[in-house]
């Protein structure tokens, strides 16, 4: 087994693969993660080290930033980004670059899987043109499939293979192959006519809880005009047994999926004159989201008589999600520069990202720690604003230490009655 891209995506599954039995190459341009991982050390939170020492003892896993090595693979799976551009349009060309990566190592008798989030035609358009270019015909000397991860980082509940697993292939028998592949592992693989149908499936899957996310963001607004708690109604909503499924509103969108998967289907809608105004709609809500956060700081600022312009702010929680260090496309960045672009003085506290790491967005905090949680240190900051609650903190310790605290998560509903003086939900 080859798996492409060593992140929160492809780490996992090479250690479901290695788990399995599978002699597994991890390929990655990060000579930092290769040498984590053949050292038997984590760089991903939820995942132990344990798990990769002991993948890594038993033979069946090593990392590499070699890609000559994809010949001595009989699949490979790629799990590499596909962000949006500064145009919100699809970037491919990490999965591009990989791809013209692994072009001269591939073979006959190889299976070549994206798992990328990507849009309706990239596995077809991107991936088969490619290796047919280059001598090999899809569906007899080499298969190609489409499978779209479905990692929800952090969740005990689900792990790599019991998560059921869509695979469209190029043809009849890639798809045999596809099944195959993933079919050794998983515990259900969920067959689809085309790699077009597995890809839409993957931005429908997110869409859906983008839209939503946007209405109930959309409500909370309306709600807080009303000077009804938006939480408190979708508690009671929650009550009915049919018809209705719960989301919750935040301070914007975050991850890897959610934020971005909605405008690969946009953009490539365009393509056929179809304008998708719907998810649209739920994407400007949602992206605006930091806009009304930063607002309600300052409201919450000026009942104490004070300007956020030369005011301290401590946002806590800089992942994307509780109990996870993943800050990938985290609406808590845009919350800092926001915050900063208006004169506040801004730090953080995060239990899970103790410094901030480079990255392609937000370079400029890199190297930024979070600060100590203690009452010497919480008591200094004039707000403290929530933007991810991890269930190791103790709002009960914020409440006493801190001036005033704006609330994007609800986790301040069970301070009593004297605490929520010092509380507006946002």
């Amino acid at each position: 087994m080859g798996v492409v891209g060593l992140g929160y995506v492809g780490l996992p599954l090479a250690l479901a693969y290695a788990g399995g039995g599978f002699k597994t190459v991890g390929f990655d341009i990060d000579d930092k993660k290769t040498s984590a991982i053949n050292a038997g050390t984590s760089y991903i939170k939820h995942i132990s080290a344990d798990s990769i020492a002991t993948a890594i003892q038993s033979g069946n896993l090593a990392a590499t930033t070699d890609f000559s090595r994809i010949r001595e693979v009989d699949a490979i799976i790629l799990c590499v980004p596909t962000p949006l551009d500064e145009h919100f349009e699809p970037d491919l060309s990490y999965v591009v670059s990989t791809i013209e990566s692994i072009l001269p190592h591939l073979r006959a008798g190889q299976t070549i899987s994206l798992e990328s989030t990507t849009y309706p035609g990239t596995t077809a358009e991107e991936l088969v043109t490619r290796i047919e270019a280059a001598g090999l015909t899809v569906g007899t000397d080499v298969h190609v499939v489409y499978s779209p991860e479905r990692e929800d980082p952090g969740n005990p509940e689900f792990a790599a293979t019991n998560i059921p697993k869509v695979v469209g292939g190029h043809t009849p028998a890639c798809l045999k192959a596809g099944e195959s592949l993933y079919g050794s592992v998983f515990d259900q693989v969920v067959p689809v006519s085309s790699t077009q149908v597995a890809e839409l499936t993957k931005l429908l899957e997110n869409i859906y809880r983008s839209v939503n996310i946007g209405l109930v963001n959309e409500l909370k607004l309306v709600a807080d005009q009303m000077g009804i708690d938006i939480w408190e109604v979708i508690q009671a909503a929650s009550t009915k047994p049919f018809g209705f499924k719960a989301f919750y509103p935040g301070p914007g969108l975050g991850g890897h999926c959610i934020p971005i998967d909605p405008f690969y289907l946009t953009w490539k809608a365009r393509e056929f004159g179809v304008h998708t105004r719907f998810i649209e709609l739920a994407g400007e809500i949602n992206r605006a989201m930091p806009t009304h956060i930063v607002r309600r700081c300052a409201d919450a600022l000026n009942q104490n008589k004070k300007a956020l312009n030369g005011s301290k702010v401590l946002l806590v929680g800089l992942a994307y999600k509780p109990n996870v260090d993943d800050d990938r496309e985290s609406p808590s960045y845009e919350l800092l520069d926001r915050l900063t672009s208006q004169g506040a003085e801004v730090d953080y506290h995060d239990p899970y990202v103790p410094v901030i790491r480079p990255s392609r967005e937000h370079s400029h905090w890199a190297g930024k720690p979070s600060v100590a949680w203690d009452q010497a240190t919480i008591q200094e900051y004039d707000l403290v604003l929530i933007s991810t609650w991890h269930d190791c903190l103790d709002i009960h310790e914020l409440a006493q230490w801190s001036k005033f605290i704006v609330d994007t998560r609800n986790a301040t509903a069970k301070l009593p009655p004297e605490q929520q003086t010092k509380v507006l939900k946002a």
